[in-house]
Formats: structure tokens, C-alpha cells, sequence
């Protein structure tokens, strides 16, 4: 019988898993009120300005009804701004309000201690090749 823990998916999983729970209450513990996920949309509309809510939602894999909620919940929040496109009504042009752009800038440095902290006593070495391995996974399935 084959052992879960055997199975690299499941590794994979259980790794991200545990990761963003140990990132969450970290960042819970420092004060701020946003997910990570809700993080990871305002960094992908930071790094592209003209996203639409598809590919921000495949950006960082989500499906475009959870971005849509979340976008809506971060404007409610008043991180983002969201104006109907000038090109295509039926789109909408989502951008980073002030308070989004600060909250990014705040929240970076514990996100870095947070991957720092993940990562210890792992070589740069095998953070390539992890990174190498999982594209080729992705790679092989896309």
C-alpha cells in the first residue's frame, strides 16, 4: 500500500499548506488584516497595472469568481479602486488605491522574513533545483 507521505504531491501540498499557515498567523500576529491571498492580488495588479480580473486570477491561480469577490473585498477595504474600462464597458480597470500601494510596502518585509524563515538551512543549490523539478512538473502537465 502506497504511503501518502511517499506520494511528492501530497509533500507538495502539505508543504505550501503549512507554509501559508505559518505566513498567516504571522502576519496576523504583526497587525495586518489582509489574507495572503488578498496580498497576492494587490502584488500581481502592482506588477501589472492593466490586468484584467482573468488574468489576475490566473496570476495567481485562482478562479475568476474568487477574484472577483476578493477584488470586491479589497475595494470595500479601500486597497483597490475599480472604474468601468474606458475601452470595453463591460470590463472593469482595477488599480492600486494609496492605502493598497502602502499596505504592499509594509507587509514585504515580513514577507520576506516569513519565505527567510521557510527557507533555513536550505542551500540556494537546492532552491534551484526545487524550483528546476517543479517546472518541469509544470511543464510536462501544461
Amino acid at each position: 500500500m502506497e504511503n501518502l507521505n511517499s506520494i511528492i504531491f501530497y509533500t507538495i501540498d502539505k508543504s505550501i499548506k503549512s507554509y501559508r499557515q505559518f505566513a498567516q498567523k504571522r502576519l496576523k500576529e504583526a497587525g495586518f488584516t489582509i489574507t495572503i491571498d488578498q496580498w497576492l492580488v494587490l502584488k500581481a495588479i502592482e506588477q501589472d497595472s492593466l490586468a484584467s480580473q482573468q488574468q489576475i486570477a490566473a496570476a495567481v491561480f485562482k478562479d475568476v469568481a474568487s477574484i472577483t469577490r476578493m477584488i470586491e473585498l479589497l475595494v470595500q477595504k479601500g486597497y483597490l479602486s475599480r472604474e468601468l474600462h474606458s475601452a470595453d464597458r463591460r470590463r472593469f480597470k482595477i488599480t492600486l488605491t494609496e492605502k493598497g500601494e502602502d499596505v504592499i510596502e509594509k507587509m514585504q518585509p515580513y514577507v520576506n522574513a516569513n519565505r527567510k524563515q521557510a527557507l533555513q538551512g536550505i542551500s540556494e543549490g537546492d532552491i534551484k533545483i526545487v524550483q528546476e523539478v517543479l517546472s518541469k512538473i509544470t511543464e510536462n502537465v501544461t
